[in-house]
Parts: structure tokens; C-alpha cells; sequence
């Protein structure tokens, strides 16, 4: 919504939101499973020789997960805004030149509104992506192997 803040731009405020969801997906797998949860970090079958390679793997996926999902958010919120504000400022520059390019000026407004409804699609689309892939670490977290 024009005049608004969104809090989601931030990468702050999405790794925070992120992190808290890796944190609780893995104390719920916890609660779930105790120190068997732990299991997950090695397939059945493989040999221990391989162990610490495939701990340090999962280790990296599971926070690969945490990242990508705050950076995602961030960053598409953040892609719209700046299209936003650069097409914004290039309507208020045709409307503020004067003489025949003014007549013509009412084309860049329709682009604003429309990259405005744009806008509002995405972030509910983010929305929808972020709890989705949500519901999917903590059914991962529920149901291992």
C-alpha cells in the first residue's frame, strides 16, 4: 500500500523470521523424536567412515533452508519496491516537465498503478511461498527418513 512500511524489505526482519521458524522445527522434531531426531543427519545404510562428511552436509542444508527462506522474502519485497520507486519517479518526472509530454504523461501513471497491483500480488504470493515451505520444514521435522 502506497505510504506504508513493509517490514518483510528487511533481511533482518526475514532471517529473523526464518531463523525462530528453523529453531522451532528443529525443537518440535526434538520433542518428537528425543536424540533420535539426530538420525536424520545420517541416512540408514551409509557407512560410518562417511559420517562426519554427511553430518556437516545436512548441517549446511538445514541452514541453507533457514537462509534461503528469509533471503527470499527480503529480496522480492525489496525487487518491488525499487521497480516501484523507479518507475514512480520517472511519472512524477513526465508530470512535472510540462508542455506536450504532460498530455502523454497519464501512460506512466497506469504503469505506477499497475506495478502497484503487481506489487500487492507478490507479496501475497511471498506470503503464500513462506508458508508453504514452512509447513513443509515441519512436516520434514514431524515424519524423518
Amino acid at each position: 500500500m502506497p505510504y506504508t512500511f513493509t517490514p518483510t524489505a528487511h533481511i533482518v526482519v526475514g532471517m529473523g523470521m526464518s531463523v525462530s521458524i528453523l529453531i522451532g522445527v528443529t525443537l518440535l522434531g526434538i520433542e518428537n523424536y528425543g536424540s533420535n531426531y539426530l538420525a536424520m543427519m545420517m541416512p540408514g545404510g551409509s557407512p560410518l567412515v562417511l559420517a562426519p562428511f554427511l553430518v556437516v552436509i545436512e548441517l549446511i542444508s538445514q541452514l541453507a533452508k533457514g537462509v534461503s527462506l528469509g533471503v527470499r522474502l527480503a529480496a522480492n519485497i525489496t525487487a518491488g519496491h525499487l521497480l516501484f520507486a523507479i518507475l514512480s519517479g520517472f511519472a512524477f518526472t513526465m508530470l512535472t516537465a510540462g508542455g506536450i509530454i504532460s498530455v502523454l504523461s497519464i501512460f506512466p501513471i497506469f504503469i505506477v498503478v499497475f506495478i502497484t497491483v503487481l506489487e500487492m500480488a507478490v507479496a501475497l504470493i511471498q506470503a503464500y511461498v513462506f508458508s508453504i515451505l514452512t509447513t513443509i520444514y515441519i512436516n520434514d521435522s514431524v515424519h524423518i527418513h
